[in-house]
Formats: structure tokens, C-alpha cells, sequence
């Protein structure tokens, strides 16, 4: 299996399911898992411009693992936006609980890997 092609899901009692990435994934995740309560979710993105969106995750904290390119995490915080360079291989962020987030990619494509507790996810456009 292959995360860019079948998401990883880590259940309560720390068993695994696996699913097949599809376009309704999230809609299933949310169905199946019962909105995400309790799951985290293991997954892999490519990405080849900076991110469209600003997220937060309010069930616990992200680790985001930087596995090839040249990312910028951003974190929104009281003081204003707090970058962390992620440029070699490993690099990786812990994003705290319910911080707003967003990548920029510098040298693209960029993939990075997600370990994120998906319930009660929230988003919000990036202004432009």
C-alpha cells in the first residue's frame, strides 16, 4: 500500500483501518468514524503551490513530516504568523491543538506527511 493512495486510520483501541483515497474520503471518514471522534488520520499530499486555506485541528495536536521539497509551515499565532522552515527530508512540526495553520511551498512539488486528529477540523480561505 502506498499513504498517497490509501489513507491510514487510527482507531481508539490503536487498531488500523485502511481506506482507499477517493474524492468523498472525507465525507467517509466522517460517516464511518462518527466524525472523526476519538480517530486520527494518517495521510500523504503532494503539493505544488502554497495551500488555498488555513486549517486547525481543535482534537489535538498535528505532526506534520516534510518527506520531499521545500515547505513553509505557517502558524497563526497572538503575535502574528510564526513560519517554520521544513527543507530537508525528516523535518517535521508539531502544530499545536486549535492553532490555524497554512504551507507555502518554496520549491515545489512538495510532499508531506499528516498525522492529524480529524474531529471537529475546521477551515477558512487564505486571503489573497
Amino acid at each position: 500500500m502506498n499513504l498517497t493512495e490509501t489513507f491510514a486510520v487510527l482507531k481508539p483501541d490503536l487498531g488500523v483501518d485502511t481506506l482507499p483515497v477517493t474524492p468523498e474520503i472525507y465525507a467517509e471518514l466522517d460517516t464511518r468514524y462518527a466524525q472523526f471522534k476519538g480517530h486520527v488520520l494518517t495521510s500523504v499530499y503532494t503539493f505544488d503551490r502554497d495551500w488555498n486555506s488555513w486549517e486547525r485541528h481543535p482534537a489535538g495536536d498535528e505532526m506534520v513530516v516534510l518527506l520531499s521539497g521545500d515547505v513553509t509551515l505557517v502558524c497563526e499565532t497572538d503575535h502574528g504568523e510564526a513560519p517554520t522552515r521544513l527543507s530537508a527530508p525528516g523535518d517535521f512540526v508539531v502544530v499545536p491543538r486549535g492553532v490555524w495553520h497554512t504551507a507555502r511551498v518554496a520549491a515545489g512539488p512538495a510532499m508531506m506527511l499528516f498525522i492529524t486528529p480529524g474531529e471537529g477540523t475546521e477551515h477558512r480561505p487564505a486571503s489573497t
